[in-house]
């Protein structure tokens, strides 16, 4: 007897092997029977006709951000919307615990300049009651949540835990405070934590400007609470390293040559984001050539890497060009959200705008030169279509548009903006496009020393929404890629699944095989597509953050548990929090 049982699917079972027709049997929570060419014996509590639909593992997301989110929200998107069943948080060296009382509005301002997630949704949403790490662990295992949670340790919430203002002001550690930060460290894996993470990159700031506790940190810092981490038992060390958003180029190697040695010390995986930058664009090779090497030495680092260019959505609900124009900052300041919408499509106001100039930027206001910036990024600025176009031509920049059609770029911006009740998005892709193509995201998706991730699930609220990568990675790259080479279904599946699941230690799942966790998509491919992002103010205190749906995800299900059909949740919450390795 089953409790569930999916029949005639196309098995896709993310170890990378040819798919093949089949049933899978449930019960408990695990998948307890899989039978090649179908024909499974049993009875079922209930059965689901898969023919035509491929059934994949549930995605592991291991770049995410919802440390505070976790404490409200049960449905965790939009990640739990594209297929993923369980995420881990903690990334970029920014978290919550532990955490001294009184010091939670400092937490929530270093993860909302890092992050951009609404300081006032943090505020108002996040339910606190702990002050170490295990406590943490404890207040979100209590939660029902619609897919699993596991988090890491993050260096900043610690450093400045044990060393207080010395710590937030990146002063060196002594050895006593790299021995007391060390047994917080063993103190959180031991109780669960996947991880320790930490920032060196220069482009991660609190909202005073203020880099990131840790930033500086002296390698007899990072070696020590690397040790301890290895002390807690299995973990993954995991860092944006200097230099990563292309404010240096010549920091990544010295990056690797240290995470080379820390991961031989301690013999515990250490992963790095890894993007392709245009100030040195064929940089991204020679640090994976070295991943490579160092792999083959014993040292086991990981290049986390994207799964299409990295940039931002501009537009007139988030971060746009015109943002310190005097009529577009008068308007803003006395219209609610779709009077100010109306007013931007009206002839009169779209030419009082494009008449002015800038207000003044304010330096000491994180982003307040977007619109500076949008402004001269025209050349690399793209509209999306409604299944958006993630790797247009150059013909279709705003700065071509103008160019060709004898108007002023700004007035082509604007129109563009203008678009779909002036909520349209426009996206400028500064990282892993300097080719202006994709063909180097494909090479690093196929890389054996890479790891997809960087998806920022739960960050970047009002410039991104790449929590829809596990999406792209089979509708783009295993379906309709049109300008290069795509990918096997059965490849991006893996590096979705099983390669996630195992770096992290989660080898209970990410593999449809009897006696694993019964997480999986049943997912009609003619149908599966990302929408247009759209700007939401669904988070506490009418915060907004980016959406971006799907379409093409029949059934998705989490320890037999269905979660979601058609896309729309069932209210199910059979998640829980994944405490260490599996």
């Amino acid at each position: 007897m089953f409790d569930l049982k999916i029949i005639n699917g196309t098995i896709v079972d993310g170890t990378g092997a040819d798919r093949f027709v089949g049933d899978i049997g449930i019960r408990d929570g695990v998948i307890v029977a899989v039978r090649r060419g179908g024909g499974l014996e049993g009875e079922a509590a209930e059965t689901v006709d898969a023919t035509g639909l491929v059934v994949t593992p549930g995605f592991v997301d291991i770049h995410t951000h919802y440390d505070g989110q976790v404490t409200w929200d049960s449905l965790l998107e939009p990640s739990s919307q594209h297929g993923v069943t369980t995420i881990v948080s903690g990334n970029c060296g920014v978290g919550f615990a532990p955490v001294r009382p009184g010091y939670e509005d400092a937490l929530i301002e270093l993860m909302e300049g890092v992050e951009d997630i609404p300081g006032t949704a943090l505020s108002a949403g996040m339910t606190w009651g702990w002050e170490s790490f295990p406590a943490y662990l404890d207040r979100v295992e209590g939660r029902e949540l619609a897919i699993d949670y596991g988090v890491q340790l993050a260096h900043s919430a610690v450093r400045t835990y044990v060393m207080g203002e010395r710590g937030a002001r990146n002063e060196p550690a002594t050895p006593e405070d790299i021995d007391l930060m060390a047994k917080h460290v063993q103190e959180a894996v031991e109780a669960g934590a996947l991880g320790f993470s930490t920032s060196r990159t220069l482009g991660h700031r609190a909202m005073n400007g203020e880099p990131v506790p840790g930033t500086f940190a002296a390698e007899d810092e990072l070696f020590g609470l690397g040790r301890a981490m290895a002390r807690g038992g299995s973990a993954v060390f995991e860092l944006a390293p200097m230099g990563a958003a292309g404010e240096d180029i010549v920091a990544p190697r010295t990056e690797v040559e240290w995470m080379r040695r820390l991961a031989a010390d301690i013999d515990r995986p250490v992963s790095f984001a890894l993007i392709q930058v245009d100030a040195a664009p064929e940089l991204w090779r020679e640090i994976m050539a070295e991943s490579l090497a160092a792999h083959e030495a014993g040292a086991p680092i990981y290049p986390q890497v994207a799964a299409r260019p990295f940039g931002m959505l501009l537009g007139f609900p988030g971060h746009h060009a015109f943002s310190k124009r005097p009529t577009y900052v008068e308007l803003s300041r006395t219209l609610g959200r779709e009077e100010l919408a109306a007013a931007l499509g009206t002839p009169e106001v779209r030419a009082r705008i494009l008449s002015e100039t800038d207000l003044p930027s304010d330096p000491s206001v994180l982003f307040d030169g977007m619109n500076s910036l949008a402004q001269m990024m025209v050349d690399r600025t793209y509209e999306l279509a409604d299944v958006p176009d993630y790797e247009p031509t150059p013909d279709r920049a705003i700065g071509a548009i103008a160019a060709r059609t004898g108007r002023d770029p700004l007035e082509v911006l604007y129109d563009a903006y203008a678009q779909h009740g002036a909520g349209a998005m426009t996206m400028v892709p500064f990282f892993n496009y300097s080719h202006g193509n994709q063909d180097a995201v494909r090479e690093m998706l196929l890389h054996p020393a890479g790891v997809s991730g960087l998806s920022d699930g739960g960050a970047h609220c009002a410039m991104i929404c790449d929590a829809s990568y596990p999406t792209y990675l089979l509708s783009f790259w295993a379906k309709g890629r049109t300008r290069g080479e795509g990918l096997p279904l059965e490849y991006v599946v893996k590096k979705q699944t099983h390669d996630t699941a195992t770096l992290y230690g989660l080898t209970d799942r990410g593999v449809i095989a009897e006696g694993r966790k019964a997480d999986l998509n049943l997912i009609d491919m003619d149908r599966l597509e990302i929408g247009r992002p759209y700007m939401a103010h669904d988070l506490p205190a009418d915060g907004k953050r980016l959406l971006q749906g799907s379409t093409g995800y029949v059934r998705t299900i989490v320890s037999g548990v269905t979660t979601r059909i058609d896309g729309v949740d069932t209210g199910a919450r059979p998640g829980r929090l994944v405490r260490g390795r599996r």
